[in-house]
């Protein structure tokens, strides 16, 4: 999802894990570079290297400090790199360009399996939304964090789209996830001038039941800033950015409040999407067993 952030709360609580823990993170073994589909020249699969997760991290970098307003902390600033604490226990889905003779890392995901978070000190989520009950509701269900998701400026299509979607359900498949969740944002960080898609979402796309989750309440922004029966629906669709329209459509629903991020200069709203709820018409798209695009 698309929430470009800097892990803020977490890290102090990692660093008083110790040396151990840092060491653990830093020397975690390479991942099987599984090749998860091809369109063409593009690959989508799983880095495999510190060195692609560093491209990946450029990227990144490029688009959220460089094309948007994300101010980088020092080190990134320093590496030209969007980095934070979790880039060590993710996993990072990349899309491959191999038309060059170098192949470019074009298009990437941040994956966080709910084991590996349990273990590593939580999810980046945490940090904006109280999703501990959310959690609680569901013990028996196995969770994926997406974030960091960002794709090159002329690769900006269908395809790239394509093949992150198909990675990602790939990934579930393989890892039998039963729900997907994460930040997902709008530029800007004055709440009314988005107060038409925030009021949109809160009355048509928010969570209901055991899957309510709520922004915290230190950071909680509301998201009924107009009256229902002022909202023009079409307009409403039309201010949304392309990736939570894109969740929508899915299935996804949207949590209780918002956060506003006023380092990456977005307003920040909660996905949900339960694996159950994504519609059938997606599922036969990318295949039963994400074979639509398998290499």
């Amino acid at each position: 999802m698309y929430d470009h952030k800097t892990f803020t709360g977490q890290v102090a609580s990692m660093a008083r894990a110790g040396t151990g823990f840092m060491h653990s993170l830093l020397h975690r073994p390479a991942l099987d570079p599984l090749t998860l589909g091809r369109i063409g020249s593009l690959e989508v699969r799983l880095a495999a290297t510190k060195k692609e997760i560093k491209k990946a991290q450029r990227l990144r970098y490029t688009v959220f400090c460089e094309e948007m307003s994300a101010i980088p902390d020092l080190l990134s600033r320093m590496k030209r790199r969007d980095i934070d604490a979790f880039d060590a226990i993710c996993d990072h889905l990349l899309v491959i360009d191999h038309a060059e003779t170098k192949p470019k890392i074009v298009g990437t995901y941040r994956l966080l399996r709910q084991d590996v978070a349990d273990r590593y000190g939580g999810f980046y989520t945490a940090s904006e939304f109280d999703i501990g009950p959310l959690l609680a509701a569901h013990p028996g269900k196995r969770f994926l964090e997406l974030g960091r998701s960002c794709v090159a400026r002329d690769y900006r299509d269908k395809r790239t789209v394509e093949l992150l979607w198909h990675g990602i359900w790939a990934y579930v498949k393989r890892y039998h996830i039963d729900v997907m969740f994460g930040c997902a944002s709008f530029e800007g960080t004055d709440p009314q001038a988005l107060a038409l898609p925030l009021s949109f979402l809160h009355y048509n796309a928010r969570a209901e039941g055991h899957w309510q989750a709520s922004a915290l309440p230190e950071r909680s922004i509301a998201m009924d800033l107009i009256r229902p029966e002022t909202i023009n629906s079409k307009l409403a669709l039309q201010s949304l950015p392309p990736l939570i329209k894109g969740y929508l459509r899915v299935g996804a629903k949207i949590g209780d409040g918002a956060v506003i991020d006023y380092q990456f200069g977005t307003t920040d709203v909660l996905v949900i999407l339960p694996v159950s709820a994504i519609h059938p018409r997606y599922i036969d798209h990318y295949g039963e067993d994400a074979t639509r695009y398998a290499a």
